[in-house]
């Protein structure tokens, strides 16, 4: 659907007025930006992966805002969502918030406003997308450990000292060392605390 590497506002709203409306906005500063006229639409044509933002109104016949916020964080999508709201939707726009909306604004809008959220939102899934690739960096460094390395990575960055290590896996402190150093280099770790933070959001990986 478009470039990975480009990030794209998607703008789903079912009245085709205020689609065409923040799409000349965002034309105004060379955005890049998708329209979609429905929910379902817009999960049609979603590249996965695609990186950038969604503009999406609340209410919509067939697949509401909410159902679509839903939908994506089943599938694991985490593209930042800035809800379009009309003036009885707040207690929804609020539940969407919980689910993990970056923000919502009221109709009518100010340009200026929502192109200010539409940044933030663009500027939070830049850093979210670095996180994502550090992450597969460390994910592919932590798979070239040996069954011995991954031992020895467990027990260190749990605070063990090699002395322990070595007597809890039955070898000798030495040999602690060099499997340390392995790991180490292995995992581009430059120091103790390095490592002990790789285990960490190796583990929060997992949950």
């Amino acid at each position: 659907m478009t470039n990975h590497d480009q990030s794209v506002v998607h703008v789903v709203d079912d009245d085709e007025a205020v689609r065409d409306s923040i799409s000349m906005l965002l034309d105004t500063v060379g955005i890049a930006h998708r329209l979609h006229g429905s929910a379902v639409e817009f999960l049609d044509a979603y590249g996965a992966g695609a990186r950038g933002c969604l503009v999406l109104d609340i209410r919509m016949p067939e697949m509401t805002g909410l159902e679509l916020q839903e939908a994506l964080n089943q599938r694991g999508i985490e593209l930042p969502i800035i809800f379009i709201t009309g003036h009885g939707d707040i207690p929804m726009a609020v539940e969407a918030m919980r689910r993990g909306a970056l923000d919502f604004i009221r109709k009518p809008f100010a340009e200026d406003d929502l192109l200010d959220r539409i940044k933030e939102a663009l500027a939070r899934d830049a850093e979210a997308q670095v996180e994502r690739t550090a992450l597969e960096d460390l994910k592919q460094r932590y798979a070239t450990l040996s069954p011995r390395e991954l031992e020895v990575f467990a027990r260190v960055a749990d605070g063990q000292a090699n002395k322990v290590v070595a007597i809890e896996l039955g070898i000798s402190e030495r040999t602690v060392e060099i499997h340390r150093a392995q790991v180490m280099q292995k995992m581009g770790a430059r120091s103790l605390a390095q490592l002990v933070r790789m285990k960490i959001d190796l583990e929060r990986a997992e949950k």
